[in-house]
């Protein structure tokens, strides 16, 4: 078990950015969009609150960087799993 919160928060949403992959490979591509997209919101508030010195796996570049482009990435998936129309029956 990784030491780190970082790291162990890293795991925790690896695990979950899974189980949005799955989701949208057995076809529920709205929930599982929803989900990554949760997923990367919750890295960058991690990012944000987890001391530095705790970030482990978390840190990717500068902690600038890290939480607004996961915080944009997540944003757009979450908008993106509700603004596109469902298909004409």
């Amino acid at each position: 078990m990784p030491r780190s919160r970082g790291s162990q928060a890293y795991l925790v949403l690896l695990l979950a950015t899974g189980v949005g992959l799955g989701l949208v490979v057995v076809g529920s591509w709205r929930l599982g969009l929803a989900v990554l997209g949760g997923t990367f919101v919750a890295a960058s508030l991690l990012r944000m609150i987890v001391p530095q010195d705790h970030v482990g796996m978390l840190r990717v570049r500068g902690k600038t960087f890290d939480v607004v482009w996961t915080m944009l990435l997540g944003a757009s998936l979450v908008v993106l799993a509700v603004v596109v129309p469902p298909p004409a029956s």
